[in-house]
Formats: structure tokens, C-alpha cells, sequence
């Protein structure tokens, strides 16, 4: 008998092996949901960096660089917010409103604030074992605006 792709998640392997997952996501602030989304969005676009073909490491990084830096997150929403579900579009706006703790070094305050509700969305859909839907939005977005990797 085959699992259905829920019972392999990443998030019910982490679950399995170390326990957890009784906490209620609601309770999480949104930079919490923004720091768990930073390493999901990054693993997908380090994922189809690295499955693109070899390349020295340097150009990797050069290359995932250029899509996980802030002002190409903020295009990666505007690209596909009206696409968002009332949910998903409410988790945006409550990681894009929330009191940042830190100051931007290469990103507009706009650009940084959009970044932090893109990635708030990706971790509030990982955390409720969504990760398919994360990769969705990301692909839409990506298409939209024919970014190559």
C-alpha cells in the first residue's frame, strides 16, 4: 500500500522522528512563521538550482542569491497575490504589517516587509503541512515573471 504524499511531508518525518507537532499555529507570530518560510522558500529554490546541472558552488550561491534576496520576493508576491486565497492572503498581510526587529541591508523598506509576509505565508504553509501549496505560489510566481533559475 502506497502513503499518500501528506503521510511523507518533510514536516510528518520531522514529527515521526523527534516528535512534536501538537503546538496550535495560530499561537505563532509572524516572524516566527516568516523565519521557518525563509528556509522553505530557499530549499526549493536551492533544490531547482541544483537540479539544473552541476556548477561550481560559488555560482549556485550566485544564482539563489539573486532569487531569495528580498526585492525578488517582493515581485514574487506582487506576481501572484490576487491569486492567494482570503487565508493565505491574510497570512501575507499579517507577516508583511508586523514589527520588523531588524533593518534591511540591501532591500527598500517595502520590498523587505513584502518579503517577510512571502515568507511568513511559505512557513504558515509548511506548518500546516502545505509545503505543495508553497511550491505552488512559488512556481506561479516564477512563471509569471519568466525568472530563470
Amino acid at each position: 500500500m502506497e502513503k499518500s504524499l501528506k503521510q511523507c511531508s518533510m514536516l510528518s518525518q520531522i514529527h515521526s522522528v523527534f516528535g512534536g507537532g501538537e503546538v496550535d499555529i495560530r499561537t505563532y507570530s509572524p516572524l516566527t512563521l516568516a523565519y521557518v518560510g525563509d528556509a522553505v522558500y530557499e530549499i526549493i529554490i536551492r533544490t531547482l538550482i541544483v537540479e539544473k546541472g552541476q556548477r561550481a558552488a560559488n555560482t549556485l550561491h550566485r544564482h539563489t542569491t539573486k532569487l531569495v534576496c528580498a526585492q525578488t520576493q517582493a515581485k514574487l508576491i506582487d506576481a501572484v497575490y490576487e491569486s492567494l486565497s482570503e487565508e493565505e492572503q491574510e497570512i501575507y498581510r499579517r507577516g508583511k504589517n508586523t514589527k520588523l526587529h531588524s533593518a534591511a541591508k540591501n532591500a527598500s523598506l517595502s520590498d523587505y516587509r513584502k518579503a517577510t509576509g512571502f515568507e511568513a505565508l511559505c512557513g504558515y504553509l509548511f506548518l500546516t503541512d502545505d509545503a505543495e501549496r508553497a511550491m505552488q505560489i512559488v512556481r506561479q510566481a516564477l512563471e509569471a515573471l519568466q525568472m530563470e533559475l
